[in-house]
Order: structure tokens, then sequence, then C-alpha cells
């Protein structure tokens, strides 16, 4: 099952996108005996004009750009509290029914559109405190590195 991190907006050349995709080749080595992966950045942009995007017309993009048949995590500040670990059984669980591809998605500054929540298989929070778009996208891709590892049998500190 193919992981993807799906994020509004570019970050360049910066230390997070840097270690963001650092952490995403290392879910993608680690997952690819499990048939997890690859994981994968998948950055949206949308239309430029004048205005700013609405949530609506971000959530036409991201859903274009993700295609057909993708199970879709949303990240909102209303969404569940998860353990790593947990993390890891819900990537588990979707790669046990077939799915083909999962992306966690990362709105843009306003967050995402509420019907685009809605109709997420689950929703993962990261606590109460508002995070830089750039530290969720690399806290998100560490995440998903250790769903990998956790899923393959590594030694876990938590255990």
């Amino acid at each position: 099952m193919k992981l993807i991190l799906a994020a509004v907006g570019r970050l360049g050349s910066t230390p997070e996108n840097t270690l963001t995709r650092d952490y995403l080749q290392r879910a993608s080595n680690t997952g690819r005996a499990l048939g997890l992966g690859p994981a994968e950045l998948l950055e949206i942009e949308t239309k430029k004009t004048n205005k700013a995007p609405t949530k609506s017309q971000e959530a036409e993009a991201i859903l274009a750009a993700l295609g057909e048949g993708v199970a879709l995590v949303t990240c909102d500040e209303r969404g569940e509290l998860l353990t790593s670990r947990q993390i890891a059984t819900r990537i588990d669980k979707f790669k046990d029914r077939g799915e083909r591809k999962m992306a966690f998605v990362i709105g843009g500054a306003d967050g995402l559109d509420p019907e685009l929540v809605k109709a997420s298989a689950f929703s993962l929070a990261f606590g109460p405190q508002t995070w830089p778009h750039a530290l969720v996208r690399l806290m998100l891709a560490e995440q998903m590195y250790r769903a990998t590892t956790i899923l393959a049998g590594s030694p876990y500190h938590r255990d």
C-alpha cells in the first residue's frame, strides 16, 4: 500500500522539507518488505489567483491530485489523539483490507474543508497547540516512519 503525505503548498529548500523527505525515504525502505510504500510527499498547489483559495477549492485540488481509490486521513485539530502504536495499527488495518493508497492530508493555512474531514477514514490531531505546517509535515513523516518500524517488529522503546 502506497503511503502519501499530501500537503497544500510547497516548502522549497528548507531544513524541515529535507528532514520530511528523509523520514519518508526511511519509511519506504522499512515498509517495502511489509507491502507498505513507497512513502512519498505530494505537495498540492492551488490555482494562482488574486484571492486566497477557499477550503473547498483546496479540497478539490487535494482530491484531484490524489485520484481515486485512496483512504484519506485528515490532520485536524479536532481529530483523534493517537499513540504511535495506534497509528501503526490503523495503517496495518488499511493494508490488510487491500487499500492501494493511504494519504495523510494537511490543509492550507485555514485548515481543511469540513466536508473533506467528514469524508476521511479518520482525523488525526497533534494536540491542542498550533504548529507551523512545515513542522506538522515533519512530525507526520516521522510518525509514518515510526509506524513502519513498529510493524516491522523493530524494538520500540515504549514497550
